[in-house]
């Protein structure tokens, strides 16, 4: 199973009937192809949309349908369009429950970096600042490392998108939450032990008597 499946499969296992989710581009819109069979979860894009579905099939997507990203998504029968100003509105007026976002970097009390790579051109950071500020549950979904280069790290060097930590973290390595503001390793993907999951964590991790494998 390739890493973005891995993360995709279990953030998928946090949603709950009924819950508002709103997916950040890249990995965080897989997430919607692995929600578990007969539940019920409504999916939202900041450009204006409640109900978007899997990503569609080649040669089915429409040029206007899209997430915020620019990129095809589909619509799920009972869905509903709007502009951004009530996209927003449901944003920051803490209506979505669970918001996924990719991430550049997350530090050992839980802050992140997302929006800035230094030397690219960044219009800048979209909706990422609302969402981590305003969702109930906010979940980061990346790769552990890039370049060989920890991506949890213990303190961001790339400007934070909000002051506010966030809930947790899932890997291609591991699951990472925050109980009292300290980064505790909850999970270690299947085959990876947990002295894999340390030598490749820049943030010092609290580590639990028993670490439990991921269910995917």
């Amino acid at each position: 199973m390739d890493p973005q499946t891995i993360i995709a499969r279990r953030v998928a296992k946090e949603l709950r009937p009924g819950n508002l989710v709103n997916l950040g581009i890249g990995i965080p819109t897989l997430v919607a192809n692995y929600v578990p069979a007969g539940m019920s979860v409504f999916f939202q894009s900041e450009n204006g949309l409640i109900g978007t579905g899997p990503i569609p099939e080649q040669g089915l997507a429409h040029p206007l349908l899209t997430d915020a990203g620019g990129r095809p998504i589909s619509a799920l029968p009972g869905a509903a369009t709007f502009d951004s100003a009530m996209s927003f509105g449901l944003i920051r007026g803490g209506h979505v429950d669970v918001t996924v976002l990719g991430g550049l970097q997350v530090d050992a009390d839980g802050h992140l970096a997302n929006w800035m790579i230094p030397g690219k051109m960044v219009p800048g950071m979209g909706g990422a600042m609302d969402l981590v500020t305003g969702a109930k549950r906010v979940i980061v979904a990346m790769q552990h490392a890039a370049k060989g280069k920890s991506k949890i790290v213990a303190k961001c060097s790339l400007p934070l998108t909000s002051a506010r930590p966030v809930d947790l973290v899932v890997t291609d390595m591991a699951v990472i939450a925050f109980p009292n503001g300290k980064a505790t390793l909850m999970e270690t993907a299947p085959g990876v032990r947990v002295a894999d999951v340390r030598t490749m964590t820049e943030a010092d991790l609290a580590i639990p008597d028993k670490v439990a494998e991921m269910e995917l």
